[in-house]
């Protein structure tokens, strides 16, 4: 049974997500605090982690940065009322896997869950290969990339996304693809997340990211990886 913690500190709202997510067959943790959450989050590893902004105590900011600080991997589903673009940003750069605004549907939510449970699951299947493009170097078998033999600190999401275009080898990958490839999104679901994730791509990966050499966009279409 996959264990979902739920950080939210709204006690009806929290009520009724883990009524919703216990029906759908999930082990529900609920912690209203933010130290609490972050604390359950570190000691009892959850599969996934539902996960507010705004908490009593430590805000969302601060447990995702100690969540990923800690190493931990679980995806994380921001949840939150706050809606700005800067606020997602700033998630995604953080590690949150998916971003969520109240108010939602909860027939929406549950697909988010499911889709990020299952794209973790995938991530137990690697393999040995190691792959060139320019002066990027990705390792499968280690999850580790290099630009020119340094160690370049990707989240995760970055790494699916960096995989996925890999695997298609110079093909061009439309955004619906990759959507689905990285996050299991239906075609009802698509955001700029993707946009954002190739944006930190582009700047922790290409010498000019306003001039990418590798990181290529094909207009109206998607985008592609240059082995060049």
């Amino acid at each position: 049974m996959k264990r979902v913690l739920v950080v939210e500190d709204n006690r009806d709202l929290a009520y009724g997500l883990r009524n919703n997510l216990e029906i759908e067959g999930y082990a529900v943790d609920v912690a209203s605090h933010g130290a609490v959450g972050l604390d359950r989050a570190i000691n009892t590893r959850p599969d996934l982690v539902v996960l507010d902004l705004m908490l009593p105590g430590m805000d969302g900011f601060r447990i995702l940065r100690a969540i990923r600080e800690a190493d931990l991997t679980m995806p994380v589903l921001v949840l939150t009322a706050r809606g700005e673009e800067s606020d997602k940003v700033r998630c995604l750069k953080l590690g949150a896997d998916d971003y969520l605004t109240k108010p939602f549907g909860v027939l929406e939510l549950l697909a988010r869950v499911e889709a990020l449970l299952r794209r973790a699951n995938g991530k137990t299947i690697v393999t040995a290969a190691r792959e060139r493009f320019g002066d990027i170097e990705l390792d499968r078998a280690s999850h580790a990339v290099t630009l020119d033999g340094a160690p370049v600190e990707l989240a995760p999401k970055e790494y699916d996304l960096l995989v996925a275009l890999a695997d298609r080898r110079g093909a061009v990958v439309t955004r619906l693809e990759l959507m689905r490839q990285v996050w299991g999104y239906s075609d009802a679901v698509i955001t700029r997340t993707i946009d954002t994730h190739i944006g930190e791509l582009r700047r922790k990966l290409e010498r000019d990211p306003a001039h990418p050499r590798h990181i290529l966009t094909v207009r109206k279409v998607g985008y592609r990886l240059e082995p060049r």
